[in-house]
């Protein structure tokens, strides 16, 4: 091949030769072959450049992912990548709903409140409404009731020196019942005052005892010389003394059970009825409608 004016220049077989003007001509089949073997090698390029690129570009992106998500999360571990938890994430502000103060029920009244003071225990009061029924029934024991009475004269319901301790503490009247069973008669005597705090120092100062009730078929009992059994006990502004034994006269011993049943009973019966009388002015009174 040689370089001359026009070039370099091949044959029509592709060798170098003589053209028809002692200068060499093109081979434009060679050419042709040759450029289209460069343009398909820079489409090539191209399109693996373009390929590269787009690789180049997801692994920087990636890279810059992981890079943000692999820091400390605080706890002395890596982050996982993983979404924050729920509680993590912050809530959505909620406003504060109005408070009330709260209203609680009234405690009910308390029975005792209606029996320990005459200001507030204005239920009718007599030997009818304490001791209502002809019979006394408790604790499987059945007693027929005999006399009652009621007394603004306290002393006088009493025996020895009770009588004086009722007056002085301010006794205001005194009921009295008895009931009897098979030769066995209890007669119970309530003392009633204005306070509970006369009725207590009544009850501690109390000597000898009430005195015995006879009558409705009772005959007199425990009267002196006989020896009978007595108790003192009182609840609220109420003080209840019983005198029990035989109605034939005849002294009562520690062996006698059947008086110191009878004598138990009745005192247990008259507490209860002092105690319904609380209980049924404190329920009147928490469902009286409020003015």
């Amino acid at each position: 091949m040689s370089f001359g004016q026009g070039g370099p220049s091949w044959d029509s077989s592709g060798a170098p030769g003589q053209g028809p003007h002692g200068t060499r001509t093109p081979d434009w089949g060679a050419l042709a072959d040759a450029s289209e073997s460069r343009a398909r090698r820079k489409r090539w390029l191209m399109i693996g450049g373009g390929g590269l690129a787009t690789v180049a570009i997801a692994a920087i992106v990636a890279t810059a992912v992981v890079s943000a998500n692999s820091g400390d999360d605080g706890s002395g571990g890596k982050d996982t990548g993983a979404l924050p938890p729920a509680s993590a994430l912050p809530s959505e502000p909620t406003e504060a709903e109005p408070s009330f103060p709260s209203a609680s029920a009234l405690p009910p009244p308390n029975p005792k409140d209606y029996i320990s003071s005459a200001d507030k225990d204005k239920a009718p009061l007599s030997a009818g409404t304490l001791f209502p029924s002809a019979a006394l029934a408790l604790n499987g024991h059945t007693y027929a009731k005999g006399a009652t009475s009621s007394t603004t004269a306290c002393a006088a319901a009493a025996q020895g020196r009770l009588g004086a301790v009722l007056s002085s503490d301010g006794c205001g009247q005194v009921i009295r019942a008895t009931f009897h069973k098979d030769g066995v008669a209890v007669t119970v005597g309530v003392a009633v005052f204005e306070k509970e705090a006369q009725a207590l120092k009544a009850k501690n100062e109390a000597k000898d005892g009430i005195a015995s009730l006879p009558g409705a078929g009772v005959p007199t009992f425990c009267r002196a010389p006989s020896i009978c059994r007595k108790t003192t006990n009182s609840y609220g502004r109420y003080v209840y003394f019983t005198v029990g034994g035989f109605t034939s006269g005849k002294n009562v011993t520690v062996k006698d059970k059947n008086v110191f049943t009878a004598g138990d009973d009745v005192a247990e019966f008259t507490f209860r009825q002092i105690l319904a009388r609380g209980q049924a002015q404190a329920s009147a009174a928490a469902t009286a409608p409020v003015n």
